[in-house]
């Protein structure tokens, strides 16, 4: 067995199947773009488009500046990226990537947290190193299997009782911890510190993994408090250690780290919502100010310096024609992106919030948004994806220009222009993250598994 072999290897103990990590590109028809050659010009597929019999889907590596995927075997539809040491806006490759996933296994087998890491993830065959399309050049067999060039994925496990809903992870301290909401009602916190430094020891992991040391991790706290399961969990940012939960009920708490290495809830909710809260999302500049969306159609901004009952300062009612399934908190502006059942992406001013009017709407998806997220340092670009199995890149600041021939394509036409790209190759999409250090990379996932990508459009 080589080392990478071994590496990809997941305990069998876990009950979940063995991890792969692999070059998407490589024999997958599934992806997101055709480009057949039709009378000198390329064909390009729209998503909901008709196939002949003799056509099939393929991808267009010179679309991405990298591209892989990897299989956990039981789904994860949760998962979060854990800031590392290696530095920021990294683009030179290989990359590495650091991953906690929450399984949602079927009930005869055992759930887990996850703790990955993605290693010595490379560009496509289709791009040089100046990040040129390289259509002209052909890769030889042996570079193709060249063991320099396969990606690794290393990972360790925590037994967790109940599916994982959502998972977040945060540092706080010296420790990185992961905050999860149980299918059984209960959020647990889990110190992840130990599981991190065996993903980056190959003797520690397998010690790990043959003691089955993450069947006996306890969380370091469990909060029993919510009457219904839920899906709502967001850290903090200006506070470290501070956390909103939120349920299928209605019910907010908010979580204040204390002096004793645990965390004091607030039994009393905030008083607002009237159904589901499905996200929550903290302000990324002021403290104790949070953005909830709900199955009530309406988004709600908190501050939760106040009482319960008067902590609600701002709300869009029927912010969606249904149910508002997920937000995202610009970092550089004051806006808020909101996706919902209705499959409209909708862009919210906070300084025109009272209007209960959104600044921009996009009606592209034609199914559930299920996730959507700003980039983290280019504030008029953002990610949105959902059950019509497809993510889309935006970019508010692109105006149509109504002398351009670009759309003269009739299937492009009715093409919003803020829409830069459309990548596919994943069935039902639940979450995705731009990854924080590492420059342009997107990385979701699916019931069909995850993706890491870079695009040649950010």
């Amino acid at each position: 067995m080589s080392e990478a072999d071994e590496q990809m290897e997941v305990a069998e103990d876990q009950n979940i199947e063995d991890a792969d990590l692999e070059n998407a590109s490589d024999g997958n028809d599934d992806e997101d773009l055709e480009e057949e050659k039709e009378d000198g010009k390329a064909k390009v597929y729209l998503p909901g488009g008709k196939l002949s019999n003799d056509e099939e889907l393929v991808c267009d590596e010179s679309a991405y500046i990298m591209l892989h995927q990897a299989h956990t075997g039981a789904p994860c539809l949760s998962f979060d990226i854990v800031s590392d040491p290696l530095g920021d806006d990294r683009e030179t490759f290989p990359l590495t990537a650091y991953v906690v996933a929450g399984t949602q296994a079927a009930r005869t087998h055992v759930n887990s947290v996850i703790v990955m890491k993605m290693a010595n993830l490379t560009r496509t065959s289709k791009q040089s190193a100046d990040g040129e399309s390289d259509d002209d050049e052909e890769v030889s067999d042996s570079e193709d299997v060249n063991e320099d060039q396969t990606p690794i994925l290393t990972s360790v496990m925590i037994k967790h009782p109940g599916c994982v809903n959502r998972l977040r992870v945060s540092t706080f301290g010296s420790s990185q911890y992961v905050a999860s909401w149980s299918e059984m009602g209960k959020v647990h916190i889990y110190n992840i510190n130990e599981q991190l430094a065996a993903i980056d020891d190959s003797r520690a992991r397998k010690t790990y993994q043959q003691n089955k040391t993450g069947d006996g991790v306890k969380p370091d706290f469990t909060f029993s408090g919510h009457q219904k399961e839920g899906f709502a969990i967001d850290w903090c940012p200006t506070t470290r250690g501070m956390l909103a939960t939120g349920d299928c009920r209605r019910d907010i708490h908010i979580w204040r780290p204390n002096d004793k290495g645990a965390w004091n809830v607030d039994q009393r909710p905030l008083v607002g919502h009237t159904d589901s809260v499905e996200d929550i999302q903290w302000s990324p500049n002021e403290a104790n100010v949070l953005a909830s969306c709900s199955v009530d159609k309406s988004i709600r901004i908190w501050d939760c310096r106040a009482a319960p009952a008067k902590a609600c300062m701002l709300t869009a009612e029927n912010a969606h024609e249904s149910d508002v399934n997920v937000i995202s908190w610009n970092r550089n502006e004051p806006l808020i992106a909101s996706g919902g059942d209705d499959g409209v992406l909708q862009i919210w001013d906070l300084r025109q919030f009272q209007s209960k009017t959104p600044v921009a709407t996009f009606k592209h998806h034609t199914d559930h948004i299920t996730t959507v997220e700003w980039h983290p340092k280019e504030s008029t670009i953002l990610a949105s994806g959902g059950d019509d199995d497809q993510i889309a890149l935006w970019d508010l600041s692109v105006e149509k220009d109504d002398g351009d021939d670009a759309n003269d394509d009739p299937n492009l036409k009715d093409l919003p222009p803020q829409l830069l790209f459309i990548h596919q190759g994943q069935s039902e999409i639940k979450e995705l993250h731009w990854h924080p250090q590492l420059k342009g990379v997107i990385l979701s996932t699916a019931h069909s598994g995850f993706n890491v990508f870079r695009t040649i459009s950010v």
